[in-house]
């Protein structure tokens, strides 16, 4: 018999996983073999999931509540259940869909129907990471369009940064000059410039 291992992710180190530990617990699956990360699914670059994927061996059982837990890429959640079902001989339980328990069923029809399962579920996640992604840039253009800023705030102009811009603009004074006049980085003047000629 195996070991029971856990895991855990979430999205952002804001975001709250006790539900999924609570759900660990009741498996049950003691701590020491629960791992945790707090980072996208977009893929498995994870350095808990990682950790927990070299203590998996064959016969031990590795429980998820849900196949979007796992990732929300469609081929390298496959991938990866096929590494660890098939090279590693761990079986896989997603809580939340109990036709994804590779202990139960091993015969051909079981793990058709589980293949099956699992392509659905794996399309569906990457389906709502994209539609995720498509709703941030949606709710960004809005706010940019309503005049919202992102980043730091810009810092102000120098009082001598008209002089020189219009000396430079007149090509009375190189480049190299004009910045250092305004006390400015010759990028930074010269990214300025650009968008004071845009505004005109």
């Amino acid at each position: 018999m195996g070991e029971m291992y856990g895991y855990v992710r979430v999205s952002s180190t804001d975001q709250n996983e006790d539900r999924q530990l609570m759900a660990m617990r009741k498996c049950p699956i003691t701590e020491d073999r629960i791992y945790l990360d707090k980072i996208s699914g977009k893929n498995f670059k994870r350095p808990q999931y990682r950790a927990m994927l070299r203590k998996l061996k064959p016969g031990d059982t590795l429980c998820i509540t849900s196949i979007d837990r796992l990732g929300r890429n469609y081929e390298e959640i496959q991938q990866q259940w096929r590494i660890i079902t098939k090279e590693k001989k761990v079986d896989i339980v997603v809580l939340d869909m109990p036709l994804l328990d590779t202990r139960r069923n091993k015969d051909l029809l079981g793990a058709f129907i589980a293949d099956l399962v699992l392509q659905v579920l794996s399309f569906v996640a990457q389906n709502e990471r994209e539609n995720i992604r498509k709703r941030q840039a949606e709710g960004i253009a809005a706010a940019k369009e309503k005049g919202i800023r992102f980043g730091r705030p810009r810092k102000p102009l120098p009082a001598e940064f008209h002089t020189a811009f219009r000396l430079w603009a007149d090509g009375q004074l190189p480049l190299t000059e004009a910045a250092k006049f305004c006390n400015m980085a010759e990028s930074s003047f010269r990214y300025r410039a650009f968008l004071k000629q845009k505004s005109e």
